[in-house]
């Protein structure tokens, strides 16, 4: 392995946890380059086929390297580093990323750098300005995990509560099929709710301290729409923009609530979001009036930065680089990754 001294420090990142493969490449500390290769075909699914999403990341995995370095103008023989997923995420898509990163990394004779993805979500908030200054809470909201999360440093964060049950994604996603529509449901249930009005009241679950629950939220939901359906089989049709903006805003009210408590609780008042939610036109513009109501400061990354990306795993590779936190070739990917600072 060959560490490079006194050069520029080049970086090439790959994300490959779900369902999505992405490629990137950090010079200094600066994005130059964040591909993205998306999965259609899970929609027919209703969710993301774990063997399909394997076999589209062996197929794109290599194009979209490419990709990333040509846009960045930067050879392979220039790389200094490869900074990758390790987890969480399904295992195997992770497989795939991680072995590819590996197999380039011992070709070029260059050190590997594994990234947990939720830290690197953390982190987008870096790959451009504006920035926030240490400390700051960050609610991290996506399919698979909800958690509020203090970061003192680059690498020194703390998970302050998290869902104690499903994500806040999977109750858009799980919602969205009560409803009929198709995978993934969050971005539709937000478009419907542009022209609805929150009507409906769903009540919101009692959790101690800054855990969140959703499950019993989903129950409350399916139980309005079963009684309603019974009343009239066209309720849903007939008011969809209505049913989208009610769920959508007890959501996201569920969030922020937490994301208050824990402001108020630890006195820091810079706050961000980040993850495939943080893309939620509701959750962006409640974030801001928060902010604005309190005096506090707001941090949201741009849509390219919310859902998954390798310009967040750079961001988090390039930092571990600094640092010297490399990895050997006898890595593996693990599917279950606890979040700590490292």
């Amino acid at each position: 392995m060959n560490v490079k001294k006194g050069a520029k420090v080049i970086i090439l990142a790959i994300e490959s946890s779900c369902d999505d493969t992405s490629a990137a490449i950090i010079i200094d500390g600066e994005i130059k380059s964040n591909r993205i290769a998306n999965q259609s075909v899970h929609e027919q699914y209703g969710g993301v086929v774990p063997e399909l999403a394997s076999r589209a990341h062996m197929a794109n995995i290599v194009p979209v390297v490419k990709s990333a370095l040509e846009d960045a103008s930067v050879h392979q023989k220039d790389l200094t580093a490869i900074g990758f997923t390790r987890g969480p995420g399904l295992l195997g898509s992770l497989i795939v990323g991680v072995s590819f990163a590996k197999s380039l990394a011992l070709s070029l004779g260059i050190p590997l750098i594994e990234v947990h993805h939720m830290n690197a979500h953390v982190l987008a908030h870096f790959a451009e300005d504006p920035k926030p200054q240490f400390p700051f809470l960050c609610l991290t909201v996506s399919g698979g995990h909800t958690q509020i999360v203090q970061v003192d440093d680059f690498l020194d964060m703390a998970i302050l509560g998290q869902t104690i049950d499903d994500a806040a994604g999977e109750a858009f996603d799980k919602t969205g099929k009560m409803l009929g529509l198709n995978y993934p449901a969050g971005p539709i249930i937000d478009k419907y709710a542009q022209d609805g009005d929150a009507i409906y009241t769903f009540t919101e679950p009692k959790v101690d301290g800054l855990n969140f629950s959703f499950s019993g939220l989903k129950t409350s939901i399916l139980h309005f729409l079963q009684k309603e359906m019974k009343k009239d089989d066209q309720f849903i049709t007939n008011n969809i923009n209505n049913i989208c903006a009610s769920v959508q805003a007890r959501i996201v009210s569920i969030l922020l609530n937490k994301l208050t408590l824990a402001a108020k609780k630890t006195g820091i008042t810079q706050l961000a979001i980040a993850g495939g939610v943080s893309a939620n036109s509701s959750l962006r513009n409640g974030l801001i009036n928060l902010c604005n109501e309190n005096g506090w400061r707001h941090f949201i990354p741009a849509f390219q930065y919310c859902t998954d990306n390798a310009a967040m795993i750079a961001v988090s590779a390039y930092q571990k680089y600094l640092a010297g936190q490399f990895v050997g070739q006898e890595v593996t990917p693990k599917a279950r990754m606890e979040m700590k600072s490292i």
